[in-house]
């Protein structure tokens, strides 16, 4: 089933999910790596252009998720669940997606603040608008690290949360997105 359907994800859904929750904890890693090197490190110059190649990349999966999320049937919240449980998920994802776009953006301001474009694994390059305001790469740079501590914090709470459906609840919260 590529499609999603009134009870469960499809493969598309499922895999851009899996394959987001994947990155976003990977490039958190690398970050918190990457800012660590000196100068003299042999990935000075490496890990940012891996970090930055790979957050374009998940850019672009995001859009095609929101893109699929309006095209296509949503699963329907489970009967179960209360209006205040079925209002706080939404709330949720919405923070998920807002905390996704926040973090990308700001890395790309704080990228290309010196008007140089960002290479994407010399496949393509996303052009630079230079600096728009005054200390651009240093408010994006504070603005791109808190968001991403914090969406990983609510990312831990979303994956707590679909394990507590799973193991305490009992419900397919959990299964219909594997």
């Amino acid at each position: 089933m590529w499609k999603n359907t009134a009870e469960r994800y499809g493969i598309i859904s499922k895999s851009l999910h899996w394959l987001s929750a994947i990155t976003v904890v990977s490039l958190f890693i690398l970050g918190i790596w990457m800012v660590e090197l000196d100068y003299y490190s042999q990935w000075y110059q490496e890990a940012p252009h891996l970090h930055q190649s790979i957050g374009v990349l998940l850019f672009i999966a995001t859009l095609t998720r929101i893109y699929l999320r309006a095209a296509q049937t949503q699963p329907k919240a489970i009967e179960t669940h209360s209006t205040r449980m079925k209002t706080n998920a939404k709330i949720a994802h919405l923070a998920l997606y807002i905390l996704l776009f926040t973090v990308m953006i700001s890395g790309y301001l704080m990228s290309t603040s010196d008007n140089r474009a960002i290479e994407i694994f010399n496949w393509f390059s996303v052009p630079a608008l230079g600096e728009l305001f005054a200390n651009q790469e240093d408010i994006s740079g504070m603005i791109h690290e808190y968001a991403a501590y914090i969406l990983i914090a609510v990312s831990a709470i979303h994956a707590l949360a679909a394990m507590k459906h799973h193991i305490i609840d009992k419900d397919e919260t959990l299964k219909r997105m594997l």
